[in-house]
């Protein structure tokens, strides 16, 4: 059955939505227990200090303990929703490439809240990074099943109108250096990087800070926070800073493309230049990280715009590439008709 003859499942399609917004709003749970350094509030996994983790008093849920343990309350909720989810789609859902989708999520959800239980035990920063990129990657997924089960993926599906191979190209790339860019970011925060230069847009007072150990010392005797920092991790905050640069650059350039192209009313115009207000926030917050001294909501919400911006331009790039096939292929069967009837008219 292709996408446009599959009946729309409305519950599901709720369903899903709902399940992305739970998972949005574990992210942003995941973000505060960064923020508030209370990732190891909470030693032991699955308990909670020796309760099972349904069982822990909220008498006990103080300082950094309520961040870590409602952000696991909020994951086991994501995970019993997920694995919902991936039922509904295997029973009701007769397109076999949604059934994958479906399986993949339930094994996403899994393999996300291992490596939350693995960081805790293993006692590993480096784990962390890689649970909050899975994460990442884990709400793009739902997302894109919540666009494949409404009516909007029947509508894309008919539309004609095409996206040229430079547009969907630059769709593409600009999605993929968020996708690094998150991976940056979750690096620098498990690397403690985020206020390592304390101002903006400057750093330093500089365009590119002077990283000499010398340099490095004097910053460290100037600075007010207990913590001294490298140049490791100077360099690393200035290659997030270009690369966001580089991002902005790269949407830019594709919100001026679509509106060329494609005219401001086209539904991909819209949804680029949505692109590029997100993304004039995402910077906005970027600087107000570092003016607030790190300031825990605003860098959670720095954190749940990068991951908010990362799944519309997965969506962009899914939408961009499903027209441009719809439009290739009503052209080819536009052609075959055409010379069936040129060969039929000569005979």
């Amino acid at each position: 059955m292709n996408d446009s003859a599959a009946k729309i499942n409305r519950p599901l399609h709720w369903f899903a939505i709902a399940t992305a917004i739970a998972t949005f709003l574990l992210l942003g749970a995941g973000g505060l227990v960064t923020s508030h350094e209370a990732g190891m509030s909470v030693p032991d996994w699955p308990n909670s200090y020796g309760y099972n983790m349904f069982a822990f008093p909220p008498s006990k849920w103080v300082g950094g303990i309520f961040y870590e343990h409602t952000h696991r309350l909020w994951a086991t909720v994501v995970g019993l929703m997920t694995t919902i989810l991936a039922v509904w789609i295997f029973a009701k859902d007769f397109r076999k490439w949604m059934k994958w989708l479906g399986v993949a999520a339930f094994l996403g959800v899994i393999a996300q809240g291992v490596l939350g239980g693995l960081r805790v035990t293993m006692k590993m920063d480096d784990l962390g990074v890689v649970h909050g990129v899975v994460g990442q990657s884990f709400f793009v997924l739902i997302c894109a099943i919540a666009l494949f089960t409404g009516g909007l993926w029947q509508k894309i599906s008919e539309q004609k109108l095409n996206v040229s191979r430079g547009l969907r190209n630059l769709v593409l790339a600009t999605t993929v250096l968020i996708f690094l860019q998150l991976i940056l970011g979750a690096t620098m925060r498990g690397q403690h990087a985020g206020l390592a230069i304390p101002d903006f847009p400057t750093a330093y007072g500089k365009i590119w800070p002077d990283t000499s150990a010398q340099a490095v010392a004097n910053y460290n005797a100037a600075s007010k926070n207990p913590e001294n920092i490298t140049a490791f991790q100077i360099n690393l905050q200035m290659v997030h800073r270009a690369m966001a640069l580089t991002i902005f650059v790269f949407i830019c350039v594709t919100a001026f493309f679509a509106w060329r192209k494609l005219g401001a009313r086209d539904s991909f115009a819209k949804f680029a230049f949505f692109w590029f207000a997100l993304i004039i926030v995402q910077i906005t917050l970027g600087a107000a990280t570092i003016l607030t001294n790190k300031a825990a909501d605003v860098a959670t919400a720095h954190v749940l715009v990068g991951a908010l911006s990362l799944a519309i331009g997965a969506l962009g790039c899914i939408i961009a590439f499903r027209r441009s096939l719809r439009t290739a292929t009503v052209e080819n069967q536009n052609a075959a008709v055409i010379a069936f009837g040129n060969l039929a008219a000569n005979k």
